[in-house]
C-alpha cells in the first residue's frame, strides 16, 4: 500500500516537474508555472494593500491632499509591483534575457494588438506624472462634466453630477482639450443671460441686476458683478450678469437661484420679459376699444383700470435717483451712475448690528436702501440722529480718509448701498474731474474741513507735505495723496 502511494506522488512529482517546453536556457515545468502564478498573485496582493496603506494611512497623517496622495501612492505601487515581479521571475529560476528575446519575437505582434492599451498606460503615467489633473478635480470632456474619482494606469473614473460613474480612456484624457474647472480651487465665473423688453431703462436693469447677484450668497463680492450690454435682440435688449462663485461645480443651482431672484426683482421694478410677438395695427381702433375689457373674478375690469393699478404699485427704491440726491453725483449722466453703480455693493445688516464705531477708519460711504439706522456718540451715551431709507453718510470720512466721529447701528434688518475706498479711487480715476467737484462742494464748508484738518493734525495723521494753512488747499492735496491722483 505504502509502495502504491509512494509511486502516485512520484509519477505526480515527475509530472509537475517535467519539462513542457524550453524559453532560452530556462526549462519550463507545471510547477515553475504554478509557483509563478501563485506568486505573481501574491505580488499583486501586496501591491494593491501597500497602494492603499499609502493612500489612506501614511500619506495623509503626512497631510499630502487627496489628489496627490492618489498620484503618489499610484506610482509607488505600481514601481513596487514591477520590481516585485522582477523578483518573482528571478527567484523561479526565469532568466530575463531569454524572456528578452521571447518578447522581443512577439513585440511587432503585442504592439499590434494592445496599441491601445500601450497609448493608454502611457497616458496615465503621463497623467500621474504631470498632476494636471487630481483625485477630487471638477472637469469638463467634451459634453461630460463630473468629479474626478481615480486615475488608474489605464482609465480614468469620473463621477457625474448625476451620479453616475464614467470610465474614460487615459489616451482621451492626454490628447483632448479638457476644462478643468477646479486647478487652482473652485472659484469661477458664471454667466447669466437676461433678456428683457424694449421699453426698459438700461440703467435700472443694471441695478436690478446687480441688486439679484449680491442677495445670492454663492456670489462673491470681490471680484464685483458685472452686467454686460449684449445687444440689442429680435424682440428684446440683451444683458448679461457676470458672478464670480465660490463653487463652480454648483453652477446649475447657483443660476436657478439667480434666475428666480432676477424674475422676481424685475418684475418688482416693472420690467417685463419679452417673448416673440407680432404686432397688429387698426385702421379704426376706436371700434374695438370698448370691447377692451376681460373678466376677473366674475367681474369685467378694463385693461386701461388694470394698467393704473400697476402703475400705482410702489416700486423699490433706485439707486440712481438716490445717487442723484447726493451733491457729487448730482450732474452725472445714466451712463456714469451705471459705473457708479457697478462699483458699489449691497451690504446687509441685522438688526442691533453694528456697522462701524467712532474711531474706526473712514474706508466707505452709504446709502440706505431699506431700513433704518442709528447715529450716536457712544463717549457722551447720545444719539445723534435716525436715517432711514434713501439717507447716505460717511461721503466726508471717505473722501477725506478721516476716522469716524460717531458709531453707526441698525434699527432693523437694513440693507446699505456701499461704494469703498478701492471703488472710489476707480472711479476718481475714471471720472477726475469728480475730484474738483469734490473740492468745490466741500469749499462751502470751510469751517469743518478746518475742524477735520485739526483732528488729523492732533493724531499724527497729517503729512507734512500736504498739510496747509488753507482747508481748501489741504483737501485738493489730501485727495491726491490718497487716491494717487
Amino acid at each position: 500500500m505504502n509502495n502504491i502511494s509512494q509511486e502516485i506522488l512520484t509519477k505526480i512529482s515527475q509530472l509537475l516537474t517535467a519539462s513542457l517546453f524550453k524559453i532560452g536556457e530556462t526549462q519550463i515545468s507545471l510547477s515553475s508555472i504554478v509557483q509563478l502564478i501563485l506568486s505573481l498573485l501574491f505580488v499583486l496582493f501586496i501591491t494593491r494593500v501597500f497602494q492603499d496603506f499609502l493612500k489612506r494611512r501614511l500619506l495623509v497623517r503626512l497631510g499630502i491632499d487627496e489628489g496627490n496622495r492618489e498620484a503618489i501612492a499610484t506610482i509607488i505601487s505600481y514601481s513596487v509591483g514591477t520590481l516585485g515581479l522582477i523578483i518573482v521571475l528571478q527567484t523561479t529560476g526565469f532568466n530575463l534575457a531569454s524572456l528578452a528575446v521571447l518578447a522581443g519575437g512577439l513585440g511587432v505582434g503585442i504592439g499590434l494588438g494592445l496599441q491601445d492599451a500601450t497609448k493608454n498606460f502611457v497616458s496615465g503615467l503621463t497623467l500621474l506624472l504631470e498632476r494636471k489633473l487630481k483625485v477630487g478635480d471638477f472637469v469638463e470632456v467634451d459634453t461630460l462634466s463630473g468629479y474626478v474619482k481615480e486615475v488608474a494606469i489605464r482609465s480614468t473614473l469620473i463621477r457625474t453630477r448625476d451620479g453616475a460613474y464614467v470610465v474614460v480612456p487615459n489616451s482621451k484624457m492626454a490628447e483632448n482639450r479638457i476644462v478643468n474647472w477646479s486647478y487652482d480651487g473652485f472659484k469661477s465665473r458664471i454667466k447669466v443671460p437676461v433678456d428683457v423688453a424694449y421699453n426698459s431703462d438700461p440703467v435700472i436693469v443694471t441695478e436690478t441686476l446687480l441688486k439679484s447677484a449680491y442677495m445670492e450668497k454663492s456670489v462673491f463680492h470681490e471680484p464685483t458683478p458685472e452686467v454686460i450690454f449684449k445687444g440689442f435682440m429680435d424682440n428684446s435688449l440683451g444683458f448679461e450678469l457676470w458672478v464670480w462663485v465660490n463653487r463652480i461645480d454648483r453652477e446649475p443651482q447657483i443660476k436657478s437661484s439667480l434666475n428666480f431672484i432676477i424674475e422676481y426683482n424685475l418684475r418688482q421694478q416693472g420690467i417685463s420679459i419679452p417673448f416673440p410677438q407680432l404686432d397688429l395695427w387698426f385702421r379704426n381702433p376706436e371700434v374695438f376699444t370698448p370691447n377692451l375689457v376681460h373678466r376677473e373674478n366674475g367681474q369685467e375690469v378694463s385693461q386701461l383700470v388694470k394698467q393704473q393699478v400697476l402703475e400705482q404699485a410702489p416700486k423699490p427704491l433706485a439707486i440712481r435717483d438716490l445717487l442723484r440726491q447726493v451733491t457729487y453725483f448730482h450732474n452725472f449722466t445714466d451712463l456714469e451712475l451705471r459705473q457708479l453703480i457697478e462699483i458699489g455693493y449691497r451690504k446687509r445688516l441685522g438688526a442691533s448690528s453694528v456697522l462701524f464705531r467712532e474711531g474706526d477708519p473712514g474706508d466707505a460711504f452709504y446709502i440706505i436702501l431699506s431700513g433704518s439706522v442709528e447715529v450716536f456718540a457712544e463717549k457722551l451715551n447720545k444719539q445723534l440722529a435716525i436715517l432711514s431709507s434713501g439717507k447716505f453718510f460717511g461721503e466726508l470720512s471717505l473722501m477725506l480718509g478721516i476716522p469716524r466721529t460717531a458709531t453707526v447701528r441698525a434699527l432693523e434688518d437694513t440693507i446699505l448701498f456701499v461704494i469703498n475706498n478701492k471703488g472710489f479711487e476707480k472711479l476718481l480715476h475714471e471720472h477726475p474731474e469728480l475730484a474738483e467737484v469734490i473740492i468745490q462742494e466741500l469749499s462751502k464748508h470751510q469751517e469743518e474741513l478746518a475742524e477735520r484738518q485739526q483732528q488729523l493734525r492732533s493724531m499724527g495723521l497729517v503729512d507734512a507735505a500736504e498739510d496747509d494753512k488753507n482747508p481748501v488747499a489741504w483737501v485738493r492735496k489730501r485727495l491726491k495723496n490718497l487716491f494717487s491722483l
